[in-house]
């Protein structure tokens, strides 16, 4: 007997239809049977269980106050004692020296340089809350927000400290915030991704990915990078030469592969994992430029986030666009303010005025856009919007001479709106001086509990088997929900 009789003897009958014709008898049985049909034949990693899309839609824990997370991310730490926690005691100590212990990039220190702040303060809104003249657009919002005074993290270093902010976590390899809340929840659109960023045109953050990692889950909880102009999202698009048509036919192509290989007990669970991502694709094919097509918005709508300015123009595009996804069933959206290093982000070692008047003339007016417009369409109340960077800035100069602040990770401020929580409410507060929070203090964990319960999930119940242990997003020691806050 021939070696090539032999290896026809071999094959079996499906293995033989499969390679006739170079696969095309296969592509035109997959052409017979609808996706249902394939997609139920697919089996987990142990090969006996169906294989379940880990994104599909599932049920929260309890009733949820929000629906869509917007993750307003000011990267570099923007100076809570010169945004929105006034220090009147400071009046007139600029250049004072006092006894005041820090700890950031230059180190722990016991004395220092009084900063007294560039900005007028002025109290604003039904609630009266104090912001500086940074923020003349934001503050006709205050009402609406509830701010938090007394946020503290364990790292005044910026990787580790962002990596706390996203993950929980100041080592990387865990799952970001994003992450959870869609292994939690699942996704309410299956042609758009369930998490988004979408990063500072200067450039990501330090540590780059990590911030939007799924860590330790599979790979369908992480990011999905995305962009407010041009190709929304890169590599996305499809070759010229590759129609719809050829296209639904590889995928087909791939379900009949993956099911052959299913009814000969195969383990397939990464294969059918694959194929869930390349549909995706070709869903977002479609939907991802239509979501990001801007020119849909009315003058006045692309004019309220600061459209019309060039300083705003981009930030303003990415907060309109994360309205837009939000409408559209985008579980967690974040969007960074700040790329690349020193005063590219809010990191103001230098001259602090200069770097914040930047910053906040980028941000001010498509941040109140964003809230006034969620509001006006019906969407304010289901979702939820967190403002804030991996920490704050200390009272004291860093250098001899300047303005330049350095890391605070002691105290600062973050708010948080919609999404039933309260507006015009302040927790917390730093001691006189802003270095250190001295009422009421609450950790990362403690505002990453609040997102998670506003979403209908228990932050003390959301776990992932990992490693040998129920691994949480707050840490095996759970955490609280900042209740004074929650509607």
């Amino acid at each position: 007997m021939t070696q090539a009789h032999t290896n026809f003897c071999g094959r079996t009958r499906r293995e033989f239809l499969w390679e006739t014709g170079a696969g095309f008898t296969g592509l035109a049985l997959s052409g017979l049977l609808d996706a249902d049909f394939l997609s139920r034949q697919a089996v987990a990693a142990d090969g006996q269980k169906k294989f379940i899309n880990p994104l599909a839609p599932k049920d929260p824990h309890f009733d949820p106050k929000a629906t869509s997370v917007i993750f307003l991310y000011m990267y570099g730490g923007p100076s809570h004692i010169d945004t929105f926690e006034y220090k009147p005691k400071m009046k007139g100590m600029d250049g004072k020296t006092v006894d005041v212990k820090t700890f950031g990039r230059g180190g722990r220190k016991s004395r220092g340089r009084i900063v007294e702040t560039r900005w007028n303060f002025k109290q604003h809104g039904k609630c009266g809350q104090w912001v500086s003249d940074l923020f003349p657009h934001f503050a006709t919002c205050v009402d609406d927000v509830a701010f938090i005074h007394s946020m503290t993290a364990d790292s005044p270093i910026h990787g580790s400290a962002m990596l706390m902010m996203n993950s929980g976590k100041i080592v990387s390899g865990s799952p970001c915030l994003g992450s959870w809340v869609n292994y939690g929840l699942g996704t309410q659109n299956e042609n758009l991704p369930g998490f988004v960023v979408m990063l500072d045109p200067r450039g990501g953050p330090i540590s780059g990915a990590k911030n939007w990692s799924a860590g330790y889950m599979p790979a369908s909880f992480q990011a999905t990078i995305m962009r407010s102009q041009g190709n929304a999202i890169l590599n996305l698009k499809r070759p010229d030469d590759l129609s719809d048509s050829m296209q639904r036919r590889l995928l087909d192509t791939l379900r009949a592969y993956n099911n052959d290989h299913q009814l000969r007990r195969v383990d397939n669970s990464d294969l059918a994992a694959r194929i869930a991502s390349y549909e995706l694709a070709y869903k977002m094919q479609s939907s991802a430029p239509e979501a990001t097509d801007l020119a849909q918005e009315t003058k006045e709508t692309q004019e309220s986030y600061g459209l019309d300015r060039k300083e705003s123009s981009y930030f303003g595009r990415q907060c309109l666009l994360a309205r837009r996804l939000v409408e559209r069933g985008v579980r967690f959206i974040q969007v960074y303010s700040g790329g690349n290093h020193n005063d590219a982000n809010w990191d103001a070692h230098g001259d602090l005025k200069r770097n914040h008047d930047m910053h906040a003339l980028e941000t001010d007016k498509p941040i109140a856009g964003l809230i006034k417009d969620l509001k006006q369409r019906g969407l304010f109340e289901k979702t939820l919007i967190v403002w804030g960077g991996e920490f704050g800035r200390q009272p004291t100069a860093e250098y001899a001479k300047g303005t330049g602040r350095d890391h605070n990770s002691y105290g600062f401020t973050m708010w948080m709106a919609g999404g039933g929580i309260k507006g015009g409410v302040n927790v917390g507060k730093t001691d006189e001086l802003g270095s250190a929070a001295v009422e009421d203090r609450f950790h990362v964990r403690n505002l990453h509990a609040t997102v998670l319960q506003q979403m209908g999930l228990d932050p003390n119940r959301l776990s992932y088997f990992f490693n040998g242990l129920d691994q949480k997003l707050v840490g095996v020691e759970g955490a609280e929900p900042i209740r004074r806050i929650v509607a």
